[in-house]
């Protein structure tokens, strides 16, 4: 099962233990942040079309009033200055930020990708209509990349599925295109959604495994892609005594950090450990 396959599953499954709806995806769209998508499967309406707007009710799983189109910015964390009370305000650096729609969303929206979506029993696969080998890797691959911070599907199943089928037949083809997916690895992570986060960190190992030279070409690039994994190390969830039955799921961030920070340790060449070391001061070798 893929990883794609995989977070489509968790989604219907939220939607299970979540029957109000506090957990689901339009939640995250009245607070503006994922992309809205448009008014209907015909596109937009017109400017002068008057679209009604619902009035904000009380939601059941919450004490206040659910925010209709957007939340406050003081809502979500962030504070201009000082706060109301005494001290400073909070620094918001785990505050999740907006999503701003892909390229590969308004790609996929034209009917320019070659493929399309085989469903199949569970989650299904892509069905590709031209030899992935003869691909343009300079416009695909980083088109995809792009896409892996979306989290409304089918963008984000095509965007995940597709990256990880371009890295598996792309061979000598990466390499070259390893400066053009550095943009798009940055903003997915700073988005400081935990379960993009998980999603590009586990993209990022897949690319650094995907080659021999791959973790070399990646070392100076260090200083865009560790500041928020410097952030995220110590998310671990502490549960005592207790068993966590979802660890085959591998969404626990500062594991996963400290997994991807080895796989660059062992794979970047000789200095990758010194280049991670300024980045990550608390982070030891595993080279010993």
């Amino acid at each position: 099962m893929g990883a794609a396959t995989t977070l489509m599953i968790e989604d219907a499954l939220t939607k299970i233990i979540h029957r109000d709806g506090s957990k689901g995806l339009k939640v995250q769209k009245s607070q503006r942040l994922v992309p809205q998508g448009v008014h209907s499967v015909f596109g937009d309406f017109p400017l002068d079309y008057p679209v009604g707007s619902r009035p904000m009710v009380k939601s059941s799983s919450s004490s206040k009033l659910m925010v209709g189109r957007g939340a406050p910015a003081a809502d979500r964390g962030f504070t201009n200055g000082r706060s109301a009370g005494s001290g400073p305000g909070k620094a918001g650096s785990t505050v999740r930020r907006a999503v701003a729609a892909s390229e590969l969303r308004r790609t996929y929206d034209r009917g320019d990708l070659p493929l399309q979506i085989f469903h199949g029993a569970v989650g299904g696969k892509l069905a590709w209509k031209v030899d992935i080998a003869k691909i343009d890797y300079h416009y695909y691959l980083p088109l995809f990349m792009d896409g892996i911070r979306e989290k409304e599907d089918p963008y984000r199943f095509i965007a995940i599925q597709g990256t990880y089928d371009l890295l598996d037949h792309g061979g000598v083809k990466v390499l070259p295109v390893i400066p053009q997916l550095i943009v798009p690895l940055k903003t997915a992570l700073n988005t400081r959604d935990p379960e993009i986060i998980a999603t590009t960190l586990k993209v990022l190992q897949a690319l650094v495994l995907a080659g021999d030279m791959h973790g070399q070409a990646l070392v100076p690039y260090y200083r865009q892609l560790l500041p928020v994994f410097n952030i995220y190390r110590g998310n671990n969830s502490n549960l005592g005594d207790a068993m966590d039955f979802s660890q085959r799921k591998r969404n626990n961030l500062g594991a996963l950090i400290n997994d991807t920070l080895e796989l660059l340790e062992r794979h970047g060449g000789e200095d990758a450990f010194v280049n991670i070391k300024y980045m990550i001061p608390v982070y030891e070798t595993c080279a010993l």
